[in-house]
């Protein structure tokens, strides 16, 4: 009977309209590879076998026929490309040509709380997914037993990593040293390109990518998150930051809404 019953649910899935893959973290057994087995995990989930909470695929608060459609349509459908240049950087990091959620180099794209890998309408303490509604009740990424519960984790796992889960597991959040080594390894020049304020970062081997700001004066800025946690308090995390005067790495409350720009290890 519970064969039956499987095999009828998969049928369904299988007929339901196609959902969107971009923020789903289809991976529900964590074994690294989305396939059938990851199905059968939302399966026994709704059939009360089982209680991984990363059965909830789509992130809608229920485990349901949805989920195994998401699964299905990310196997059928998976990760897009997105395209990167070789700034002829040291390490070897190659970064994207434009921003997650973008569908073009001049555009901010999605914004992202830090360790958030959807983005949504209102940043704040209240509802970021790390606390407990305020600074000093942090649930992950925490050293300090007055910011919250300690584990001393200082650097995003996948599963919390806008790139890796939006763009898949080529991609990842740049790291500090990486932004770091954009800021000091390029040269950068204030500029606007196709009528939008930005950076324009060039690197050794003379290739660029545009880093576009946020507003349209003078006073447009740009704010980019890193995936490490701030070096001082564990409510802050790592970005790089410009204006028409300026870049640097710096950082920012991890409740706040900011763009990414993905960067790769190797071509691979």
């Amino acid at each position: 009977m519970r064969n039956l019953i499987t095999r009828l649910l998969f049928l369904v899935a299988l007929m339901m309209p196609v959902v969107a893959t971009a923020n789903v973290n289809a991976d529900v057994n964590g074994d690294g590879e989305v396939t059938v087995a990851d199905v059968n995990e939302v399966i026994d989930a709704m059939l009360g076998d089982g209680s991984n909470n990363a059965a909830d695929v789509n992130g809608d608060g229920e485990i349901t026929i949805a989920d195994i459609s998401a699964i299905i349509d990310f196997i059928l459908n998976p990760y897009e490309e997105h395209e990167y240049v070789d700034l002829g950087l040291p390490s070897g990091t190659l970064w994207a040509t434009m921003n997650v959620g973008a569908i073009s180099s001049i555009e901010y794209g999605d914004l992202f709380a830090w360790g958030e890998t959807a983005p949504k309408s209102e940043y704040s303490w209240s509802n970021y997914k790390w606390c407990e509604g305020t600074e000093t009740t942090l649930t992950k990424y925490c050293l300090s037993n007055n910011s919250g519960t300690v584990d001393r984790k200082t650097e995003l796992e996948p599963e919390d990593d806008a790139a890796y889960v939006n763009w898949g597991p080529s991609w990842r959040m740049p790291t500090l040293d990486q932004q770091r080594e954009l800021v000091n390894k390029c040269t950068w020049v204030w500029t606007k390109w196709k009528g939008v304020n930005g950076c324009l970062f060039t690197g050794p081997n003379g290739n660029t990518i545009f880093l576009p700001a946020y507003g349209d004066s003078l006073y447009a800025s740009g704010f980019y998150w890193s995936r490490t946690l701030g070096p001082n308090y564990s409510r802050n995390a790592c970005i790089i930051y410009f204006y028409s005067r300026d870049t640097y790495t710096i950082h920012d409350y991890r409740c706040m809404g900011h763009p990414v720009r993905a960067v790769r290890a190797s071509q691979d």
